[in-house]
């Protein structure tokens, strides 16, 4: 069965995919303290002791797509502490710039289906620098870069080993594990693999049949036992030997009290690593097992592993293994083949199939009941009161137990919405089924909430992000049209109804004054501007936010777009279409004039900008001039309808007409209605009309302002020399221009948009323009870069953005890729140099990248950029 065969069938070939976090110590689930510190309630240090309540993790782990029977990479090179069974990081506190993974591992192929995955470990044959990452990141400050592992010098004479993890499905339920070991290095080195195999502990196990269990059938085979998955058997090649233990806490070595299990999680690390030989199951049984390939790899040489976990029994369970893995490696040739362009380069097709690789190693089962985790279970010590006050007390009704698409499985091993918008984008290109899963589930009534918010994170339930869940319904809906050659109508009217519960949230809670003016809180900006958003303002002023109407605006045109699609089959459809139309018109007044006072508005025509607007108690204003990506986002509210569907819609064509000559002052403040682009005739409605889209553009692509070597900036770069200042309640407040990290405290110094490069945003220019350009075609021109005296197309800037946001990943003349920086070890080693790493953000002069090192999630849109 080929990879396009398996998408027909995709709901049973997921059944088994990389559900496993990277990261399970230091979430919120796991936290049952008092104060809601999550990164101390668990540690790196207690989680190889610790029974997990709500998931699990491992080094390049798969499950079941409920999780309950694990598989991941435990190793020991005969110099570390203790095993590595997880990828270490810094917490919160620990970090110069807060939370951060400290490892090196790379995601390298996968496929929808899971039927074929492929990642790289890089794993020092020196102890691992566990102590001197955390004293290093903690001497430096805000100004100075993050201290990374491969800045320690362990890996600069090659004394690691390169482990490939490789899984390759014969059917959704017969898998099997390659692990390929080279030592890089020039002297043999020692290793010990142990794939291991262990069961979710799902709190039922006091009941004698529903606790499962793994035990030996011969050398080299085991069977588990169960009653959720049925019968299972691995088998292992060559020579080993089984070490068994329960995945039970130690409360002995964590809270100093009795342990429930003679054996217990921590017992296979204690006698691999410290050689006490009782504590792993003389009678070979237990819900965890590791299987145990003690070895030597000699010199600039390799070691090859093989595992088979399978639901049938086999006599001769490696006589066909590598013949299956090659077929399913050739059906992943054969479908990025016809994913990518035959005219793309080596290079380019190899960044953009381990961008797709990245997202689809990122799912992960996730799991959290709120009311169970605020209460606590039944039998155990409840939760001090506390926890309610602390955060998701209002999400009771959150019942989640899904695989989801993670923007990070160890930075971020929670779901996040606006982010789950954007992977969804991308993934739509390779996987549509799925894509359209992941945003219908968060419109499930166990998700969005009664009041119609959808939940942000799970730091927060109730925090705000960016309103983008309708415009990445219609990206995914044109995108399965496009593969399927039909019309997902069905998905397309649940998406809508659903969303219109979260509009009328957004209208009723976040427009307090009733003037389609939003304050929508910090709406996944984070730092950008002068104040902490999210928090109240000196003085109790109220800020009036450019970027939180102008989604609107572009929430409201979405709508507007998908209504009409649905009414060219059903006409009732034409009252929600005119609705949101009407809507936008309303939010593109009241950003010119605020309270229907002229002037008083969020365009600066002095400046030709959008700004964020300061509204005092005594009815005092300001408008915030500090250039930032806020006052691009009016850009994203444009929509293009050919005059041939429109022409269907008489109803809709008739209201917008007559609500024009009744308003003509709001029709005036939008783009022409009609122009001539091609064959047919076009409408565009957008918050823009010329004057001002070439103002923003100016802007935009002015090389001292926004437009870096790498994509647009997100603050003006005009802010180096010289800061912006603004003085409130005696106080100054200031933003300057920071191209790399943060030198900000606010939301704990870990995010950056005060200069950096962000992919989601990017993305969303770029297709903002290429609408400009539908509309007003060739004739237009816009100066590219600005001051050049060089004139070019809309679209041709489109392409000038995507081609140097490509820049961060591909080789340059030099051969050197932008994000790797100045590191000469990842820029020219044969053994580093193809391995990308799609990281959070990016510098805004350098390309470098920034912030969390396996955000594949958003900055996989890369893959689908021209």
């Amino acid at each position: 069965m080929t990879e396009f065969d398996k998408l027909k069938y995709s709901n049973t070939w997921r059944a088994w995919g990389p559900y496993v976090s990277d990261r399970q110590w230091g979430t919120v689930r796991e936290d049952y303290s008092a104060d809601g510190d999550a990164w101390n309630e668990v540690s790196h240090d207690m989680a190889r002791s610790k029974t997990y309540r709500w998931g699990e993790e491992g080094i390049g782990g798969i499950s079941d797509k409920e999780q309950f029977l694990c598989l991941a990479l435990s190793l020991w090179n005969e110099q570390d502490s203790i095993l590595k069974e997880r990828l270490f990081g810094l917490t919160n506190r620990q970090g110069n710039h807060g939370e951060d993974v400290k490892e090196l591992y790379y995601y390298l192929d996968n496929v929808p289906s899971h039927s074929y995955m492929k990642m790289l470990y890089k794993y020092p044959q020196q102890a691992f620098p566990y102590q001197e990452l955390e004293e290093e990141n903690q001497r430096r400050t805000r100004l100075d870069p993050e201290f990374e592992l491969i800045d320690t010098g362990l890996f600069d004479q090659d004394a690691y080993f390169d482990v490939f993890i490789e899984y390759a499905k014969n059917d959704e339920h017969d898998i099997l594990a390659t692990y390929t070991v080279y030592n890089r290095g020039a002297e043999a080195a020692p290793l010990h693999l142990l794939p291991t195999l262990w069961f979710r502990n799902t709190l039922d196990w006091n009941e004698p049949d529903k606790k499962p269990v793994i035990s030996v059938i011969d050398a080299n085979t085991l069977i588990l036992k169960t009653r959720n998955l049925g019968d299972y058997y691995c088998y292992a090649e060559g020579d080993v030997r089984f070490l068994f233990t329960e995945n039970e806490s130690n409360n002995r070595r964590l809270y100093n009290a009795p342990n429930t299990a003679d054996y217990v999680k921590d017992g296979i690390n204690n006698y691999v690593v410290n050689g006490e030989k009782d504590t792993v199951n003389p009678q070979q049984t237990g819900t965890k097992v590791s299987i145990h390939y003690p070895v030597t790899v000699p010199a600039k040489s390799g070691k090859v592993f093989k595992v088979r976990l399978t639901n049938k029994e086999t006599e001769q369970p490696f006589a066909d293994f590598d013949a299956i893995v090659a077929t399913q490696k050739n059906n992943a040739d054969a479908f990025y083949a016809a994913r990518q362009k035959e005219s793309a380069t080596g290079d380019e097709k190899r960044v953009q199939r381990q961008a797709w690789a990245g997202m689809l190693w990122s799912k992960q089962f996730y799991y959290y009941n709120v009311n169970t985790w605020l209460k606590g279970d039944k039998g155990e010590i409840p939760p001090p009161e506390s926890r309610e006050t602390i955060r998701n007390a209002d999400w009771k009704h959150v019942i989640a137990a899904d695989v989801i698409s993670m923007p990070d499985k160890w930075e971020y091993p929670w779901f996040a919405a606006w982010d789950l918008a954007f992977h969804c984008i991308a993934l739509a290109t390779i996987d549509p089924d799925f894509a359209k899963e992941q945003l219908l589930l968060l419109l499930q009534d166990r998700y969005m909430h009664p009041n119609g918010q959808l939940p942000a994170y799970e730091w927060n339930f109730s925090d705000v992000n960016p309103p983008v869940h309708a415009l990445a319904a219609w990206k995914v809906y044109k995108a399965d049209e496009a593969l399927n050659g039909k019309p997902d109508t069905a998905f397309l009217q649940r998406v809508l109804h659903k969303l219109m519960l979260n509009f009328t949230w957004w209208v009723n809670r976040k427009d307090s004054e009733g003037n389609n003016i939003f304050e929508g809180g910090f709406l996944g900006l984070d730092n950008i501007g002068v104040f902490d958003r999210s928090a109240p303002l000196p003085g109790g002023g109220k800020l009036e936010q450019a970027d939180g109407t102008s989604w609107m605006a572009m929430y409201s045109l979405t709508m507007m777009r998908i209504a009409m699609e649905l009414a060219l089959d059903n006409p009732v459809y034409e009252d929600l279409a005119i609705k949101y139309g009407e809507h936008f018109f309303y939010i593109a007044g009241s950003m010119a004039n605020m309270g229907d006072v002229e002037g008083q508005g969020l365009w600066d025509e002095e400046d030709g900008f959008y700004y964020d607007m300061l509204r005092m108690p005594d009815g005092s204003w300001s408008r915030l001039r500090v250039r930032t990506l806020v006052g691009l986002i009016p850009l994203f509210a444009a929509q293009v309808v050919e005059d041939r569907k429109w022409g269907k819609l008489p109803r809709l064509e008739s209201h917008m007409k007559w609500f024009m000559a009744q308003r003509p002052d709001l029709a005036a403040l939008i783009s022409n209605w009609q122009g001539q682009a091609g064959e047919d005739n076009m409408h565009l409605l957008s918050l823009l009309r010329g004057h001002r889209m070439k103002a923003l553009l100016r802007r935009m692509l002015d090389e001292n302002e926004f437009l870096s070597p790498y994509g647009i900036r997100s603050i003006s770069k005009t802010y180096a020399a010289h800061p912006y200042d603004y003085w409130l309640e005696g106080e100054k407040f200031s933003v300057r221009y920071t191209p790399a990290e943060s030198d900000s405290g606010m939301f704990g110094g870990n995010s950056n948009w005060r200069g950096p490069i962000w992919m989601p945003v990017n993305y969303l220019l770029v297709q903002a323009l290429y609408r400009f350009h539908e509309y007003y075609g060739d004739d237009f021109k816009i100066e590219l870069p600005t001051g050049s005296g060089q004139f070019s197309t809309i679209k041709e800037a489109a392409e000038l953005i995507s081609k140097r946001l490509n820049a961060i990943f591909l080789r340059d003349e030099k051969g050197r890729r932008a994000v790797f920086g100045e590191n000469e070890k990842l820029q020219t080693d044969e053994h580093f140099k193809d391995y990308i790493l799609f990281h959070e953000y990016f510098n805004g002069d350098t390309g470098k990248g920034l912030g969390a090192s396996h955000q594949t999630g958003w900055t996989g849109l890369v893959a689908i950029l021209d």
